[in-house]
């Protein structure tokens, strides 16, 4: 599968697919990358392909907190030396493939528009090889993460209890109903003390999503908070391998059961 490099893209193009799925979060610090890796893994034990796309353009860490060194990265890609399935690796302990990122790399987070649709064409080719493209986007709501976020059928917005996080993620709720409204928004609150506790942050950025833009996103998961998370990011393998039956990781696989409905 290589992208069509004579394909003229218009920046207004809807290069979206439904079965493409956005892990966003508006703030650091969230438990994003490790939730898209673990989604990753819980996806692929209910036999699902799968590809893990690094968004994050400037900072990536998927292949950090995977303990790999991929030989091709999304560098590559953005610089026309490869092309865009020469920079995809099968992570075969996981049973799923990953398209690196390259970490440290300021200059990927200021990528022009055309680069920026260039990639989400790629996407949006490779989706048609995968029952489920994951994109984990960086924090924030710049250009390049807008961008990425359209091309997904499906938003899932990474929050916990804290009151910026909720802010940042109802701004980024915010952003996606303007760029892509027709994308169906899921809340996921991550580091949860309780269920109720999850569900009552989840009520917190419901209502305001409804009393300020009109919608009410629907609750993904509540993941709770879980000390085999740490070590498992610190031996660099996913929970889903690692501690299969812990609390956060059968968390993540409802929520992986709930995708493929």
């Amino acid at each position: 599968m290589n992208v069509d490099r004579s394909v003229h893209i218009h920046p207004a193009a809807k290069l979206r697919a439904r079965n493409v799925v956005a892990i966003a979060s508006g703030k650091g610090g969230v438990g994003k990358t490790w939730f898209s890796i673990t989604l990753a893994g819980a996806l692929a034990r209910r036999g699902r392909r799968g590809l893990l796309f690094d968004g994050d353009l400037g900072l990536a860490n998927v292949d950090v907190q995977l303990g790999l060194t991929p030989p091709t990265d999304l560098a590559g890609v953005v610089t026309g030396r490869i092309g865009f399935a020469e920079a995809i690796s099968s992570y075969e302990a996981g049973g799923f493939d990953i398209l690196p990122g390259r970490s440290g790399s300021g200059s990927l987070g200021r990528l022009p528009a055309e680069r920026v649709a260039m990639l989400r064409l790629g996407i949006v080719q490779a989706a048609r090889q995968y029952d489920t493209v994951l994109i984990d986007l960086a924090a924030g709501l710049d250009q390049s993460v807008r961008a990425l976020a359209a091309t997904a059928g499906t938003a899932l917005v990474v929050t916990t209890d804290e009151p910026t996080s909720i802010t940042d993620a109802y701004a980024f709720v915010k952003a996606m109903l303007r760029d892509n409204p027709e994308a169906d928004q899921r809340i996921v609150v991550n580091m949860a003390d309780s269920q109720a506790g999850g569900f009552r942050t989840y009520e917190t950025l419901r209502n305001a999503a409804q009393n300020f833009l009109g919608v009410a996103p629907r609750l993904a998961g509540i993941v709770r908070r879980d000390k085999l998370v740490r070590e498992a990011i610190r031996r660099q393998t996913p929970l889903t391998i690692r501690h299969p039956n812990a609390p956060a990781a059968m968390d993540v696989d409802k929520i992986a059961g709930e995708l493929t409905l």
